[in-house]
């Protein structure tokens, strides 16, 4: 089972695998809202990470769920990155996790169950490392090889971060550098050197915990992790939930060392094409190198962070912390023609 390649039991990969962004719109709104219940602080309204539901006065629970097809061949790696990315929602709140429950779906015919085994144990590392239990879960035999958690974590209530909490005239902030579907599809494709295949894997598999302690800084306005619908998607919904738009400079968005070489060689995802097809409009004009990056679908990406330019201090102490170095690479501004401005 050693030679067992998991990325060929399966249609799509990683995030890539998401619905995209205009056609999950036109399911959820044939699905009326039923029972709107006050202690429900954040649900389906603002695109966010998370549900968050109060409990008390002072404290929240947040839960949610994330599950795709291996977007690597290696099985641990494969459990580790689904989990990280899971349990990225949770920070991407504010929020710090609780607990975890396993979604796992298995071609058992095709694929030996110790293969299994090994994404679970994966996971089970990566849930250790952010201290939390897999206290359950549920599995199915299915088609295509399928893991992913449902998350548990909290929060104090004042802490939450929103899409819908974002300010005019903030720093934006990305925590991981752009590039893993474009070398997710040159593995794919036989064509990704083995050192830029450990740069992918190594960020999908870093947890972004420092999200817990960024939510409680009162200079983040607003933080949401990039993943499947690509920076400019998430960011158009960060943007959109706090009414405002931003501008962006291609220049100091921070991309994975040596990414060049894949563009050129035009190893895209469809996911790309996917996703500026739901969103392009709200864009400004790009180039096709510009669209390739900006909507690559990204699987266990970074936190997108907004700070107020006056209490950056804090930001930059935690962030040091962490062996983070931000770099700013746009702003929030007041809405205008464009949800998102991409300057050079």
């Amino acid at each position: 089972m050693e030679c067992v390649k998991l990325t060929q039991y399966s249609h799509g990969a990683g995030c890539g695998c998401k619905i995209a962004p205009k056609v999950l719109k036109e399911i959820l709104d044939q699905v009326p809202t039923s029972h709107l219940d006050p202690k429900l602080l954040v649900g389906n309204g603002t695109l966010d990470d998370a549900a968050v539901y109060e409990i008390d006065d002072d404290n929240v629970i947040i839960s949610t769920t994330d599950f795709f097809m291996p977007i690597v061949d290696d099985p641990e790696d494969f459990g580790a990155i689904a989990s990280v990315n899971a349990i990225s929602d949770i920070y991407a709140m504010g929020g710090k996790p609780l607990m975890a429950l396993a979604i796992l779906c298995w071609p058992t015919k095709q694929l030996d169950t110790s293969v299994a085994a090994k994404v679970m144990n994966g996971a089970r590392k990566a849930c250790k490392e952010a201290g939390i239990t897999i206290a359950g879960g549920h599995s199915i035999d299915g088609p295509e090889p399928i893991f992913g958690l449902a998350v548990t974590g909290i929060a104090k209530k004042n802490m939450i971060k929103k899409n819908a909490s974002g300010q005019v005239g903030c720093n934006l902030y990305l925590s991981k550098p752009l590039g893993v579907g474009i070398l997710s599809t040159a593995q794919k494709k036989g064509l990704l050197d083995e050192e830029d295949r450990l740069k992918a894997r190594n960020s999908m598999i870093t947890l972004n915990k420092i999200g817990a302690e960024l939510g409680t800084l009162e200079g983040v306005t607003a933080m949401t992790d990039v993943t499947g619908f690509g920076l400019l998607g998430h960011l158009k919904e960060l943007c959109e939930g706090s009414g405002m738009s931003s501008e962006i400079s291609m220049s100091k968005v921070p991309l994975i060392d040596g990414l060049q070489k894949y563009i050129d060689l035009k190893t895209f995802p469809g996911g790309t094409h996917r996703n500026f097809d739901s969103y392009g409009d709200k864009i400004s004009p790009l180039t096709e190198e510009q669209k390739s990056v900006l909507c690559d679908p990204q699987t266990s990406g970074g936190l997108l962070v907004a700070v107020r330019p006056d209490q950056e201090e804090q930001f930059f102490e935690v962030a040091k912390r962490y062996g983070w170095d931000p770099i700013c690479f746009g702003q929030t501004i007041p809405t205008s023609e464009y949800v998102v401005h991409v300057k050079e």
